[in-house]
């Protein structure tokens, strides 16, 4: 096919792609090392490039020819010829564990550059066009989290906005929002941006010692969204996980009799709102978008009845029946929240307090706080993206991976949440990752633009490919087929030519 002649950039993106070292196999496909690849757009022509992250995690596990860095779904143990005392010591130590920088999850630019993320503390430079890796950063040098999101959200002047937790510090457990500036004053230009990260605001947790477990966050014009769910990690049994020999993904329980809290902070006043808003117990990863209507927030999310997708991808269960004998036991639900920050406060208890039209209902109750019930825009779609351009704003378009009862997305969809209507792009044995949506440069409309996924086969015989969709009909354009294995990644981002520094900048 052919590509838009528009289309200059990198498309950079992240995931799992070693699993096995020297002897050792990791237990969960999301503990891999870090690999990172990137299709280059340039003149009509891409250009691939692979490149494992050579965090220390890496260079540790491959220089003891085992894995010797836990992971999340992993425990890693230190060699068995060790003595009693360094035994004992190293127990000691894991008690607030040193986490890894296997930075695997996502990519986020701060401050002009580019750094692979997870969801510990530490994140790793990148030069987006080599693939090589940089310093790392710890996050905790400049703020008081041990671990972070690895979604975080840009406004219209670049800054970085992302959360994280501050696990008992000072006898308190909360979350915290902290911003990354784009820029750093001129007569600091030597000093990274994040010498001048500032903490928005914090949310102390439920819990002290179970803080719910967050995979991103919500964002509005004038307000941040966040959501405490009742999936939550016990820090007494995460502390003494390495002397249990337990992994810390069993410290993470889900509560299916809880409720889920939402916080909605103002971004002008940092106060939060003082309404309590909640529904159900649920588990979700992916916000999708929120915007603000006539005193209402409205926010898109996919949720899920349980925390069974996680394990789903223990590498036990991921074998060559995978497709056909792993089904969900909750499927993903794209769930609309209609939140009303200003309501009659003399609404009778039981009453609706919606006033735009949509089935999502917030009803007050006999204390005064408010349960909010969903719209269902949809089922069976994950890793959603949006024209970034509308993020915080009435939007209509989402482009998802689409998976039917097997977390392996089989299509990619685009769905009309105004209208429900949704465009399926799939074929027999592809498995696509996370659709990015590039903008066209004159762009009229919201999905003026293309779709880029990078597109693995089920027939290892059959070649990976790069697929390029115009976003509005969801027609192929074009693809660029790659004649080397390609892993299953997780997300990623598109950098604009314009946003590439060139090698002696």
């Amino acid at each position: 096919g052919q590509l838009p002649t528009w289309l200059q950039g990198i498309l950079l993106r992240n995931g799992p792609g070693m699993h096995t070292i020297g002897d050792s196999k990791y237990n969960h496909w999301f503990d891999g090392l870090a690999l990172l690849h990137s299709f280059t757009f340039k003149n009509g022509e891409v250009y691939y490039r692979s490149k494992y992250l050579r965090s220390d995690t890496y260079t540790c596990n491959i220089e003891a020819n085992r894995i010797v860095v836990s992971e999340f779904g992993t425990m890693a143990y230190p060699d068995p010829c060790k003595n009693i005392f360094a035994k004992a010591f190293s127990y000691l130590s894991h008690t607030i564990p040193e986490f890894t920088d296997n930075c695997l999850i996502n990519i986020m630019k701060a401050g002009g550059d580019f750094y692979a993320t997870s969801e510990t503390n530490f994140i790793r430079k990148i030069n987006p066009q080599t693939l090589e890796t940089l310093e790392k950063v710890d996050y905790n040098k400049y703020v008081a989290v041990n671990v972070a999101t690895s979604h975080p959200h840009y406004d219209s002047a670049g800054n970085v906005l992302n959360m994280g937790t501050s696990i008992v510090d000072k006898g308190k457990t909360k979350y915290v929002l902290f911003k990354i500036p784009s820029s750093v004053p001129e007569q600091e230009k030597k000093k990274s941006c994040f010498k001048h990260l500032e903490v928005v605001c914090s949310i102390p947790s439920r819990s002290l010692l179970h803080p719910s477990y967050y995979h991103s966050f919500g964002i509005t014009e004038n307000y941040i969204i966040f959501i405490e769910q009742p999936f939550r990690l016990d820090i007494v049994k995460m502390a003494t996980a390495y002397i249990r020999g337990v992994s810390w993904a069993s410290c993470l329980a889900f509560n299916k009799d809880d409720k889920t809290s939402f916080h909605f902070i103002d971004r002008k006043t940092k106060k939060e709102v003082s309404t309590k808003f909640y529904t159900d117990a649920m588990v979700f990863f992916h916000h999708i978008n929120a915007y603000e209507e006539d005193g209402h927030i409205i926010f898109d999310i996919i949720a899920y009845a349980d925390n069974s997708l996680y394990d789903m991808f223990y590498l036990k269960n991921l074998n060559k029946d995978f497709e056909e004998n792993t089904k969900f036991t909750a499927i993903p639900t794209c769930k609309r929240f209609v939140v009303p920050l200003q309501y009659d406060k003399d609404a009778e208890a039981d009453s609706n307090l919606v006033t735009l039209p949509s089935t999502a209902t917030a009803v007050k109750d006999k204390d005064g706080n408010i349960y909010c019930q969903p719209e269902i825009l949809c089922e069976g779609i994950e890793l959603p993206h949006i024209n970034y351009g509308y993020n915080g704003k009435k939007y209509k378009y989402v482009f998802a991976t689409k998976v039917q009862w097997s977390p392996v997305p089989t299509k990619i969809a685009k769905l009309n949440i105004q209208t429900k209507e949704m465009l399926h792009w799939g074929q027999d044995h592809c498995w696509p990752s996370e659709p990015i949506f590039v903008p066209s440069p004159d762009a009229k409309e919201e999905d003026d633009g293309v779709i880029l996924t990078c597109v693995v086969k089920s027939d290892p015989k059959e070649a990976p490919f790069l697929l390029v969709l115009d976003a509005k009909t969801f027609t192929e354009l074009g693809r660029a087929i790659v004649n080397v294995e390609m892993h299953m990644d997780l997300h990623g981002m598109f950098i604009p030519q314009q946003d590439v520094k060139t090698e002696t900048e």
